[in-house]
């Protein structure tokens, strides 16, 4: 077996964070187009009605590879196709990095007169909507991840859930789904060997500790017991960011959002939905009081 620490810091990061194109079944209302954003014609779907709720798909991810319609039961829920994926066509001179992404959904955002939302990232996305979280705080209300990494990847990454049995190219298995969505949906179909090679150049060594205790909005960090990312790790920086919570999602992968999305979802609705106050968590010296502690 060969372990995926021996490819770059990019690839360890990022190229098995697409999803795996499960929806719940329920239909909700949609609409979509396309934005210019920073140069791209940038391709966007909005499910639902509600407070607007931004959904930012892993690597290779597009919009409609997962629909969570349950969230769109109280949120407008906002996707896009990032730069290179789907249907919005690369910009081949311009590099794809996290913060590109980040500047290019805030624009979105700008260009449907959107001025605060929650945010909800998957893998890759949820550092995307963590950039958003530091550098745009007034655009963001709460912000949840799932399988996300916050710091290097020597640190971030559990190994043992990170082999091949050769060193993956384009047109490996793994990444069969990926290559055979992107296919279906692409400006250019035949670009997939391109656009995997930029998404594998990307160097992601996460955030500062100053970056994490700087964050103001409520955050989510959610992670599979058997995730990619370690759960020491997740723990860690749960301690660092000073609104955060923490969920371990038991028996579930990296793609729990899309496989399970039952063990996923509720979890991530409950956090988008709560009040913004609530009864204090008791500790050993207050004890539990009805009503007044939880």
């Amino acid at each position: 077996m060969k372990c995926i620490s021996s490819l770059t810091a990019a690839l360890l990061s990022i190229l098995l964070s697409a999803t795996s194109g499960r929806s719940e079944n329920n239909q909700v209302m949609k609409t979509h187009g396309y934005a210019p954003v920073n140069g791209l014609d940038m391709y966007y779907e909005i499910h639902g009605t509600g407070d607007p709720l931004v959904y930012i798909p892993p690597a290779f991810g597009h919009a409609g590879m997962d629909e969570f319609p349950s969230l769109a039961e109280k949120h407008s829920v906002i996707t896009m196709d990032l730069q290179g994926h789907g249907r919005t066509a690369d910009i081949p001179e311009r590099p794809l990095t996290l913060e590109q992404h980040a500047r290019d959904v805030v624009a979105l955002l700008k260009h449907l007169e959107i001025s605060k939302a929650d945010f909800f990232g998957q893998s890759y996305g949820g550092a995307i909507a963590i950039l958003i979280a530091i550098h745009h705080p007034e655009r963001v209300r709460r912000v949840a991840t799932y399988g996300s990494t916050f710091g290097p990847p020597e640190i971030a990454h559990n190994l043992e859930m990170l082999r091949y049995d050769e060193t993956p190219t384009p047109e490996s298995k793994a990444f069969q789904f990926k290559r055979e969505s992107y296919r279906r949906v692409a400006p250019d179909p035949e670009y997939w060997p391109k656009i995997w090679e930029k998404v594998a150049s990307i160097q992601w060594n996460g955030f500062t500790i100053e970056e994490l205790a700087s964050i103001k909005a409520p955050i989510l960090i959610a992670v599979g017991d058997h995730d990619f990312v370690r759960i020491e790790h997740a723990v860690e920086s749960f301690r660092r960011i000073p609104n955060a919570e923490l969920a371990v999602i038991p028996d579930a992968s990296h793609f729990a959002p899309s496989s399970e999305p039952e063990k996923v979802i509720p979890i991530i609705k409950k956090f988008m939905e709560k009040p913004d106050k609530r009864a204090p968590l008791a500790t050993a010296g207050m004890g539990y009081h009805p009503g007044e502690t939880r």
